[in-house]
């Protein structure tokens, strides 16, 4: 079973930028497909970006590509999540997931960690 447990979150001002973790533990850890997903007060949750662990390939959600950057560490089994030009409209819990399915799809992940706030500043 895999564990994810979110790191990063905080107080930020537009403009400024922020790096979101995910370490993750656990068998086939680096079979797995990590996305982040984030979701604002009184909205559904939003797929925000996810990396293949077997050859490093990446995708965004629109809202945030050019933006947001994903990466992998594989000798530290974690995900970061580079944000930068944060906007106020980037508030929200930010999760990261696991999947199996290279998709953007919230109900193709299996394993959820708890989520870290993100609040951006006018």
């Amino acid at each position: 079973q895999v564990q994810l447990v979110e790191s990063g979150g905080g107080l930020v001002q537009a403009g400024d930028s922020l790096r979101l973790s995910c370490a993750a533990s656990g068998r086939d850890v680096n079979t797995y497909i990590i996305g982040w997903f984030r979701q604002a007060p009184a909205k559904e949750r939003e797929f925000v970006a996810a990396v293949r662990s077997f050859d490093g390939g990446t995708r965004y959600g629109d809202s945030v590509r050019g933006r947001f950057t994903i990466s992998k560490d594989y000798a530290e089994n974690t995900v970061h999540l580079q944000m930068n030009s944060l906007k106020p409209e980037d508030t929200a819990v930010y999760y990261c997931a696991g999947s199996w399915k290279w998709t953007t799809l919230e109900v193709d992940y299996e394993i959820w960690g708890r989520g870290t706030q993100v609040t951006v500043s006018s």
